[in-house]
């Protein structure tokens, strides 16, 4: 047998005797995902015939930037993220304390909260608003002894809205904030009574900051949802968004142009609160995670690049 004879496939010359024959080289070929492809153009020929159809509809466009800086819809927009603000404080402090009592062994406590939770989440956000709005009718004269008014001049919209929103707010808050309470190991508390902190020190200093990673993404859409449910706060006449748009259109007659403004105006506010809760979440997830999740930028450069699977092959990418 001849030197030629024993040189490997794909070689470049006759192997010497006794050394390994070096493999062939592999051509990688990367994997074509034609159905992302597809499923994509069929997205994309929705949204297109979506937008010609908004596009061909008798809809007077010039008319929705006109009003969206409107002083009437900027009144109501403010006033739209100021009862919403003052809601969502109003349920995280009342829910956090009904959670403690939820949680406490004192039967008249925890049954006292467990029927508040019952009562506001058994009962639609519609019809409290308008029982709070309609209060003068049970209750003409507001007597608390050092104080005493009509009904009437106490119980405004503003009020009717914050006390409504908030206290439905709280029921679902005080379970939110149980179930972060509860997903804190009993041990942290054991340990923090042999220290001799107290109970309600323990709570504040040691339980709620730990329970605070379980309860801020469930808060942060509550919060996003308290935004858009504050809409239902035109049924009682308090100047919202929405009710800011219906007092407008009510006289021009440019009824979708301004829900158009409205439902802008709406995305504008969800976007930026939305932005918000990402990075708090990310704030709290830093002692429980090695690494971080993703931001929107990052989620972005990677969504660009799902449509094709690269391959590795002896350390190169393909």
């Amino acid at each position: 047998m001849s030197k030629d004879d024993t040189a490997g496939p794909g070689s470049g010359g006759p192997a010497t005797a006794g050394s390994p024959v070096p493999p062939a080289a592999v051509k990688a070929i990367p994997v074509r995902h034609y159905g992302r492809w597809i499923s994509a153009a069929i997205v994309l020929g929705l949204l297109v015939l979506v937008g010609l159809a908004f596009a061909n509809a008798e809809i007077h466009w010039p008319t929705v930037p006109d009003y969206l800086t409107y002083g009437t819809i900027l009144t109501g927009a403010w006033n739209t993220l100021k009862i919403t603000v003052l809601a969502m404080l109003l349920g995280v402090v009342l829910g956090t304390l009904l959670a403690v009592m939820r949680l406490s062994k004192n039967p008249v406590m925890s049954s006292v909260a467990w029927g508040y939770i019952w009562f506001f989440r058994g009962t639609p956000v519609l019809v409290q608003l308008l029982l709070w709005y309609n209060l003068a009718l049970v209750f003409p004269i507001l007597d608390l002894g050092f104080y005493r008014d009509e009904m009437n001049d106490v119980m405004t919209p503003f009020l009717a809205a914050l006390l409504g929103l908030g206290l439905n707010e709280a029921a679902y808050m005080a379970e939110i904030s149980r179930a972060g309470i509860q997903s804190v190991d009993e041990g942290q508390t054991e340990a923090a009574h042999a220290l001799g902190m107290t109970g309600p020190r323990t709570m504040r200093r040691i339980v709620l900051p730990q329970a605070m990673r379980v309860i801020i993404p469930p808060t942060g859409n509550e919060f996003i949802n308290m935004l858009k449910t504050s809409s239902l706060a035109f049924a009682i006449q308090f100047p919202e968004l929405l009710k800011a748009a219906s007092t407008i259109y009510s006289r021009n007659l440019a009824v979708m142009e301004l829900l158009l403004v409205a439902t802008l105006w709406y995305l504008a506010l969800t976007t930026v609160f939305s932005i918000g809760q990402y990075y708090l979440e990310r704030y709290f997830q830093r002692g429980s995670t090695r690494t971080l999740p993703p931001t929107p930028l990052q989620k972005i450069r990677k969504n660009l690049g799902s449509f094709r699977t690269p391959s590795r092959v002896g350390g190169t990418t393909v």
